[in-house]
């Protein structure tokens, strides 16, 4: 009997097994039709970026099939497909072990980077803009993976103009530089030590053109281990911030103030999104980062080079609320 009960259950094992291989191959097929179906509705970084906006959970779909496979090959094999290192670590025993999370860095090297200028996807006449987004170093990318066949490269252009445009829907008159400041420094021949250079001369004329604009935001995006820029809150992943401060002027403390205010009103409202507060001076930095010419000058780190873009527009979603209520506090 207890032979004839251990077949049985072996056999229905058998077939719970085949079952699952067949849902994972069926799975696997939709997603990929999906995602390729998908994939054809933009063709460039300005038509994917008004697909973001015009759809902000056009993503959840893919994840919640993908999520389904993964789960499948995990219960039948204990590997993540999600995590490669899990092979090695089920067949060697291989421990990577703890990530360290990063200082900021002022190195900055578009020739080695994945990345292209973006021009602006909606461009429109703002009057009387309040807000300025700029990006000093304008080719630092996110994770492109899946995109790479696609020439779409996710950027920090492609953040700023998704933070403007989440700040406008809130009634938080913005603006992007969208000239290229790549290839003014190119044409000026200068090395990428003069980034900052280079963004201060278009910082200047933006408040030239609009004497209105009263806060200012130099994006960018850290280099550092996918865990340690990525939070998860209430079952979303976030691309963490970080406020950096230059020491090497005489009106730093209120720049300082300012990014402490923010930095604090994100800790209050999104717990673990923020790395913190950073300042800097000394050999090898800039140590100003343009934030003499206005104390409402802030430079966000935005994520790292391991973000994928629905990370980074997660959190541009949280920080134009967080930033609506700082300057409706003005």
């Amino acid at each position: 009997m207890k032979r004839k009960f251990k077949f049985r259950r072996k056999k229905i094992l058998k077939k719970m097994k085949t079952l699952g291989l067949i849902l994972l191959v069926v799975e696997s097929f939709l997603f990929t039709y999906n995602y390729l179906k998908y994939i054809k509705l933009y063709s460039s970084n300005e038509e994917f970026i008004m697909l973001l906006l015009n759809n902000s959970n056009h993503h959840l779909k893919y994840e919640k099939t993908s999520d389904f496979s993964s789960k499948v090959i995990s219960f039948f094999t204990n590997i993540n497909i999600k995590n490669p290192i899990s092979l090695l670590e089920k067949s060697f025993n291989y421990n990577m072990g703890e990530t360290s999370e990063l200082v900021y860095s002022d190195e900055y090297n578009p020739d080695s980077l994945n990345s292209s200028y973006i021009n602006d996807p909606n461009p429109k006449e703002i009057e009387k803009p309040l807000v300025y987004i700029y990006n000093s170093h304008q080719l630092e990318n996110y994770s492109s993976e899946n995109y790479e066949a696609y020439n779409i490269t996710p950027n920090v252009m492609m953040a700023s103009y998704l933070l403007r445009e989440k700040l406008n829907d809130l009634g938080i008159k913005t603006i992007v530089e969208e000239a290229d400041i790549t290839e003014f420094i190119r044409i000026n021949n200068w090395n990428y030590n003069y980034s900052y250079v280079a963004s201060r001369y278009y910082i200047e004329d933006a408040i030239k053109q609009n004497p209105s604009l009263n806060f200012f935001i130099d994006l960018h995006r850290d280099a550092l281990s996918k865990d340690a820029s990525t939070v998860t809150i209430n079952d979303k992943k976030y691309a963490k911030v970080l406020f950096v401060v230059g020491l090497e002027h005489d009106n730093y403390q209120k720049n300082l103030d300012l990014a402490n205010k923010i930095n604090n009103m994100v800790m209050d409202n999104y717990p673990y999104l923020s790395r913190g507060v950073i300042t800097k001076k000394g050999a090898n930095v800039d140590g100003i980062y343009n934030q003499d010419i206005h104390p409402n000058m802030i430079l966000l780190e935005l994520g790292g080079n391991e973000n994928t873009i629905d990370e980074v527009l997660n959190t541009v979603e949280a920080m134009a609320i967080i930033l609506k209520e700082h300057l409706n506090e003005k």
